[in-house]
């Protein structure tokens, strides 16, 4: 299927690695010309380079923070008017209720509600004006799920979820759209960093926590980044247009709401 990709220009955040590079690399394959953004320079070039081997859309990468104005600018001004735009952050790490002070609070908010909100912001007047904007958030399964642990990280993205939610009926008629794609349990570095603090906590061998892991998917395995990514292309292509205000669950079948 040609989803209609060619020669769009695309934001990616946070996608020198993980599930923003699987996205980044499923709109390059399929034609975008992506700009990708990272911290970590030696990682952002590693992941330029291997995009530009796909042969497909053209590929920049921009080094910034977007926790920080500074950032956010960078990024914004090596695509002046994408058509796409693929939030991403780093999620706070798990904890408990009392661990969490106001300055982890606002911390968390700042990169996974803030920022995101004023890069849409930034970008999405444009979009209505070009009449084709496509928005994905990547957000988390716990959005749906809260567990108490991760109740840093399930505030923050469920506010981003809810503000994406009421914008997204004041611009559709305008062909442009807002989803979420919630993962969960993605064989990405974050899931080995949840296996190591599980061995840790537990006292058991890295294989054991993986197993662990598996064994709470109803597919019985750990996602594949190009699964994830390859559903982001399609949430951005011609084809969705009529897909909007969602909330995407990947997690290999374990959520058991019905809604």
């Amino acid at each position: 299927m040609d989803l209609g990709l060619k020669g769009k220009k695309a934001i990616i955040c946070a996608s020198s690695r993980g599930l923003g590079f699987a996205c980044a690399t499923a709109l390059a394959r399929e034609g975008a010309d992506v700009i990708i953004n990272g911290r970590d320079v030696e990682a952002l070039k590693a992941a330029e380079a291997e995009i530009a081997e796909l042969q497909g859309g053209s590929v920049t990468s921009v080094i910034g923070d977007l926790n920080t104005q500074t950032g956010r600018d960078a990024i914004l001004q090596a695509c002046e008017a994408p058509d796409i735009l693929v939030t991403n952050n780093n999620g706070p790490p798990p904890g408990t209720y009392d661990q969490w002070d106001e300055a982890m609070w606002q911390e968390a908010f700042a990169a996974n509600m803030i920022a995101p909100a004023l890069l849409i912001r930034a970008v999405i007047d444009g979009m209505r004006a070009r009449k084709f904007g496509r928005i994905v958030n990547i957000t988390s399964a716990m959005v749906k799920s809260p567990h108490p642990n991760m109740g840093l990280s399930t505030s923050a993205r469920s506010a981003l979820t809810a503000f994406s939610k009421g914008l997204s009926k004041e611009v559709a008629k305008d062909n442009v759209t807002i989803n979420n794609m919630l993962p969960e349990r993605f064989d990405t570095q974050r899931q080995q960093q949840m296996a190591e603090l599980a061995m840790a906590l537990k006292n058991i061998t890295y294989e054991e926590a993986r197993a662990e892991m598996e064994a709470t998917i109803a597919a019985g395995r750990l996602g594949r980044p190009d699964e994830f990514g390859d559903a982001c292309a399609f949430l951005c292509s011609e084809q969705a247009g009529f897909i909007s205000g969602q909330n995407l669950q990947l997690d290999g079948g374990s959520y058991v709401g019905l809604i």
